[in-house]
């Protein structure tokens, strides 16, 4: 199926940078890094150098080459690889989204549980693991079922929800952060650690490799690159610019959580409505509390209500291909996917039940984030190859976007799959800062679970059949160039 291209409207350098910062910045994460003191400033900028950078130039080329053609990552994989690994790279995009849903999630109902008045109460119920995951599944599945009545107002919820969720509690956060040592006030981060962290302490490094999935979603912008003028300047332009506000935001941020709050009390899932409870207290505006509380709820709500249908639109299409049963493409009187969104409500549900195993509500939360980043990763490092190995077969191809020559493209490339390899192998060492019980059972939960997420597309493509195609007029993919030749 060709997909005209929009010659009208073009991006400016800046709309562009900021539409990376908004996709890219979450807040949840902050806790996770604010342990490491001032060697948080070297991860952040670390991972933007060997990961975020990449993926948004890389992206950008692999979007502007096949930008008439559809698929995403199912395309630019599947020309260099072949349909059964493109298969896996687009069910990787999805399945790491739906495993990402209990941990955002989670980061949902603390807030709610902090929008009491009495931070003691509030931090019990926080912890509560019978609270959590009635909160986890509520949410769920009432931003299911809205996003199957299709309801044109999501896309708004999402816009205030980006603006008064996350944009205005970052600002706030760094300010009062400012104020606070600025009026005097007791600084707990350990300034003596320095900007170059021990690397030889690998198992201190786990949490730190989480900043990877911080930055991941950034080969979604690569769809925009033919909507800027003058691609080829402007777009990295762009992509510098919006990595800079968005390394200044997490830099910034972590800094003032680390401030107020002692590495050793730090909770990955309370520790950012901890940090605001004690600003407020300091500035004897304890009232303000409750307001943050709900506006971080909103942010979440929002985006969950977004992104519960968004991902799955990807591998809804591609299944319509031939590459999914008929009984997963059905759609409701909305058009919306909706087998597709029950099974993924189901593997959400059965993700939640890990909290009757798990040790507490801290593990539960870091195993799914780091079994969402191995996922996320391996997606990547196929995009990283893919990209590299389509400059030869297909080195005749117009690029609108070209990224140098083939040794730019070689170490740029490189170095997102290194980055990415590494923040992969790092993901399987259970974090020193987290009590998760048996350091067997963890590396256990982790692997097996990984392990059947990637053998379950390959099973699906070897049963695909004719009669899985569908019969409407857009489920035609343009063949990949290896079935023309």
């Amino acid at each position: 199926m060709e997909i005209k291209k929009s010659t009208t409207f073009r991006l400016s350098v800046m709309t562009l940078a900021i539409m990376n910062v908004t996709a890219v910045v979450s807040l949840r994460g902050l806790p996770a890094e604010s342990v490491y003191g001032p060697s948080s400033a070297f991860y952040y900028l670390f991972a933007a150098v060997v990961f975020l950078i990449p993926t948004a130039l890389v992206a950008a080329e692999l979007a502007a080459m096949f930008s008439d053609k559809q698929g995403g990552v199912f395309r630019w994989v599947g020309e260099a690889f072949g349909a059964r690994a493109g298969f896996l790279a687009i069910w990787l995009q999805w399945i790491q989204s739906t495993i990402w849903y209990p941990t955002v999630l989670t980061f949902g109902a603390v807030s709610i549980a902090f929008i009491g008045m009495d931070q003691t109460h509030d931090m019990a119920l926080a912890s509560n693991k019978g609270f959590t995951l009635a909160v986890v599944l509520a949410i769920y599945w009432i931003a299911t079922f809205i996003s199957l009545k299709g309801l044109g107002w999501v896309g708004k919820i999402s816009k205030w929800g980006g603006i008064i969720g996350t944009i205005i509690p970052a600002a706030l956060l760094i300010i009062l952060g400012i104020t606070y040592i600025s009026t005097g006030g007791h600084n707990n981060m350990d300034m003596s650690v320095g900007f170059f962290p021990d690397l030889s302490k690998f198992d201190n490094l786990v949490l730190a490799s989480g900043i990877f999935l911080f930055y991941a979603g950034m080969e979604m912008m690569g769809i925009h690159v033919m909507e800027v003028k003058d691609p080829s300047r402007n777009y990295p332009k762009a992509i510098i610019i919006g990595s800079l506000i968005t390394v200044a935001i997490f830099i910034l941020g972590t800094f003032s959580l680390g401030f107020i709050i002692p590495a050793k009390d730090v909770s990955l899932t309370q520790s950012l409505l901890i940090g605001f409870d004690r600003y407020f207290s300091y500035l004897h505006m304890s009232w303000a509390s409750p307001i943050i509380a709900i506006a971080l709820m909103f942010g979440v709500l929002a985006g969950v209500l977004t992104w519960v249908a968004g991902p799955s639109k990807g591998i809804f299409s591609v299944g319509k291909a031939g590459y999914l049963p008929q009984w997963l493409q059905k759609t409701n009187s909305n058009g919306v996917q909706r087998n597709i969104l029950l099974v993924q409500g189901a593997i959400v549900t059965l993700l939640s039940l890990l909290f009757v195993i798990m040790p507490s509500v801290q593990s539960f939360y870091q195993i799914l984030s780091q079994m969402t980043a191995s996922l996320y990763l391996i997606m990547y490092m196929m995009m990283f190859a893919a990209a590299i190995t389509l400059r030869y077969r297909l080195r005749n191809t117009e690029r609108p976007f070209r990224l140098g020559g083939n040794g730019l493209l070689w170490l740029i490339a490189g170095l997102g799959f290194c980055g990415s390899l590494l923040a992969f192998v790092l993901n399987f060492i259970p974090p020193a800062q987290i009590s998760t019980g048996s350091p067997r059972t963890w590396v256990t939960i982790l692997v097996v679970g990984c392990l059947i997420v990637i053998v379950i597309p390959f099973i699906i493509y070897a049963l695909r059949k004719p009669s899985w195609k569908s019969n409407d007029a857009d489920a035609d993919f343009a063949p990949f160039h290896w079935e023309k030749q």
